[in-house]
């Protein structure tokens, strides 16, 4: 069955198909049932938070989260939770779930923390990180983030041991059209002074340098770092991990942090670890917080790491400032006014099925959209819902195979229509008739939230509240 999404900055509306993946999946339906049952019970006692307290402990432990960070997770939230004010609450599960999204945001860093820019440009921002964790695709990443919030960054590889490294940074510039630096000089050290004179010269607001990497941490690689970073004073020198080797990823970054001095992370391949344990444990390790996440392979694929929000996804409680921002960026506002008042006049047709099919599909996957949705209230089983890509693909072709009439007044399409239609898309008549059965469904469901919203204003996502 397709559903309507509505967001409500841009007051868009979207209609899309099934399929999910969440980010942190196994911790996130772990903790999520541990919390369900302790909202079940009406009056908590100090055996429900102990049953609780192992359940989470458990979770955590097999998500690779720090033992030691477990630990002191575990003993804070059992310590808040045993309060007078929750036992005796009329709500304790509720109260218990708010002191562990409390604590969680704790745990990943409290609030985002920004980039540094320095008041004379350029402002340099080093990359460091091991062989094989994502750094010169992060810096390609992190360039385009720049580039969209107003930047105008160069990049420089200094990597000259590793074959084709500086070559493959020049690829990424040349996808995502943003300047890198090329010399023929083999010195690391050179490379980053020429590089920083061309920045100043050209006028260039960031120096973004991708630095060589080992497959493990050695002195010979610290002591380049460190000369690097003396030579050029960087406001940022960002760790490269990969969150898909755990731990490892957590201990890596404590050591470069001891021995070079890091003020972030970028914690790159979120969208293939399931587990999080490096997302949870990397800020209470080393003391450095978690600035961006690799959520995909395109290079528009890194967020601003946000603590409480990524606290309220693990939980099932969603991510609506998240979702509102992709759709800032992504969606027309003049359309999406557009199309508000077509559901309002009752007026939806497939023609426009098709855009907002297009316009939804511009936020990125939708595996990952899901996610932001709270699992709660009237969206509730959203963030579960499956999305076949595919499957949009082909509800895209059956619109097109249709004539502009029949986009128009679909209740014309017949048996010998829902034929033609078929054979020009390549789908079957049950595609077809399941389609329609889909945009029938998600007309009535928008016409009830009109008839609702008659002469009032739209909330966050179409539901006047």
């Amino acid at each position: 069955m397709a559903i309507c999404i509505f967001a409500s900055s841009r007051q868009e509306v979207f209609a899309v198909g099934e399929r999910s993946i969440l980010m942190l999946d196994d911790l996130s339906a772990k903790l999520q049932r541990v919390l369900k049952d302790l909202r079940g019970e009406g009056r908590l006692t100090e055996a429900h938070v102990d049953a609780a307290m192992r359940e989470i402990r458990i979770a955590l432990l097999e998500a690779d989260v720090n033992f030691k960070v477990v630990k002191e997770f575990v003993a804070c939230v059992k310590g808040k939770a045993l309060g007078q004010e929750v036992l005796a609450s009329l709500t304790p599960g509720q109260q218990v779930l708010k002191i562990v999204r409390d604590e969680l945001t704790e745990l990943l860093g409290t609030v985002n923390q920004g980039l540094i820019f320095s008041k004379t440009p350029p402002t340099v921002i080093l990359l460091a990180g091991l062989q094989g964790s994502g750094k010169t695709t992060s810096a390609g990443k992190l360039a385009r983030l720049l580039q969209r919030s107003g930047r105008r960054p160069l990049m420089v590889s200094v990597d000259v041991y590793r074959p084709a490294a500086r070559d493959q940074l020049a690829i990424i510039g040349r996808e995502i059209k943003i300047p890198v630096f090329e010399t023929v000089s083999n010195n690391p050290f050179e490379i980053c002074q020429q590089a920083l004179t061309q920045a100043k010269n050209v006028g260039y607001d960031v120096l973004l340098v991708d630095t060589a990497g080992r497959l493990h941490i050695d002195q010979e690689l610290m002591d380049e770092l460190r000369e690097v970073k003396r030579r050029l004073q960087p406001l940022e020198t960002l760790l490269v991990a990969d969150a898909m080797t755990g731990q490892d990823a957590v201990n890596s970054a404590r050591d470069f942090h001891e021995q070079v001095g890091v003020t972030g992370v970028i914690l790159a391949k979120m969208d293939g670890d399931t587990r999080g344990g490096a997302a949870l444990s990397i800020q209470s390790v080393t003391g450095r917080p978690i600035k961006f996440i690799g959520v995909g392979e395109k290079y528009d694929s890194l967020e601003p790491f946000h603590p409480d929000r990524i606290a309220s996804r693990i939980l099932g409680m969603g991510d609506v400032l998240s979702l509102i921002e992709k759709a800032e960026e992504a969606v027309d506002k003049e359309n999406a006014l557009r199309m508000v008042e077509k559901i309002r006049k009752d007026s939806f047709t497939l023609e426009d099925f098709r855009d907002q099919l297009r316009q939804i599909r511009k936020l990125g996957p939708l595996d990952q959209l899901f996610k932001l949705f709270p699992n709660v209230g009237p969206l509730k089983g959203i963030s579960g819902m499956q999305v076949d890509e595919k499957g949009l693909a082909h509800i895209e072709a059956i619109i097109n195979s249709m004539t502009p009439r029949e986009r128009d007044h679909y209740k014309i399409i017949n048996g010998s229509r829902r034929k033609r239609i078929s054979e020009g898309c390549g789908c079957t008549v049950q595609q077809v008739n399941q389609l329609l059965r889909q945009y029938d469904q998600a007309r009535k469901m928008m016409r009830q939230m009109g008839t609702g919203v008659k002469g009032k204003r739209l909330g966050k996502f179409g539901f006047p509240f």
